[in-house]
């Protein structure tokens, strides 16, 4: 218990350095926060207010139909993600205000790495998921709709296109859009289910002692 509540935080907290890590590549962070991103265009507060709120409407959905991927991790996730976001790209816009056009294929290079790194771990820990994770990962293992990499590509494109949209209601311009929905946005959407499934099996398992987590079946990608 005390590896996966290890895990669940490391993973949560990882991801939300990620996402202020993409924020620094401006090639488009990932799908969830591409959503986020436009939802706050039109609504605007605090980005780690709105996060919460969001997500409060998100575990609902877990509420009603599968309490199993509420856990320590969910919260954590729900109330520090994203403050810790926020907090994160403030320090790094100090530490580097113009960053290189190499720094900033190396940002997204990294953001994309540690945030499916940090989705694996805490999938794995099985101490709940981020209630976006979880969306994904009932319509795989509750509705049994299909696999968890391909429903997941789905969802991620939905929240580009919904992001995408809402940014450009709220104002947005169009030449903004490759900051919200770039490169980097592309790459997340239709590999990050596959990438959390590689790194769950090579990495998370494998710290687990070898075990996924998952022995009833429900978290397993």
């Amino acid at each position: 218990m005390k590896k996966r509540i290890i895990m669940s935080i490391l993973g949560v907290m990882t991801g939300a350095v990620s996402v202020a890590i993409f924020k620094m590549a401006a090639f488009g962070v990932d799908p969830f926060q591409s959503f986020m991103s436009g939802i706050s265009k039109l609504i605007p507060i605090s980005f780690g207010t709105l996060y919460v709120i969001v997500n409060a409407l998100l575990l609902t959905f877990s509420l009603i139909f599968d309490r199993h991927y509420i856990g320590i991790a969910t919260f954590i996730n729900l109330f520090l993600l994203g403050y810790v976001t926020e907090y994160s790209y403030k320090f790094l816009r100090w530490a580097v205000p113009e960053p290189s056009m190499a720094l900033r294929v190396l940002f997204l290079v990294i953001g994309i790495v540690i945030i499916c790194i940090g989705s694996s771990l805490y999938i794995t820990a099985d101490l709940g998921v981020s209630t976006y994770d979880a969306v994904a990962l009932i319509m795989a293992n509750k509705w049994k709709i299909g696999k968890f990499k391909f429903i997941r590509i789905c969802t991620d494109v939905c929240c580009v296109v919904l992001g995408a949209v809402m940014f450009i209601a709220g104002g947005g311009h169009l030449k903004e859009i490759p900051t919200i929905a770039g490169i980097g946005t592309i790459i997340t959407a239709f590999f990050m289910g596959p990438l959390i499934e590689f790194f769950t099996v090579h990495i998370a398992r494998k710290i687990l002692d070898g075990k996924s987590g998952t022995e009833n079946g429900k978290t397993s990608v």
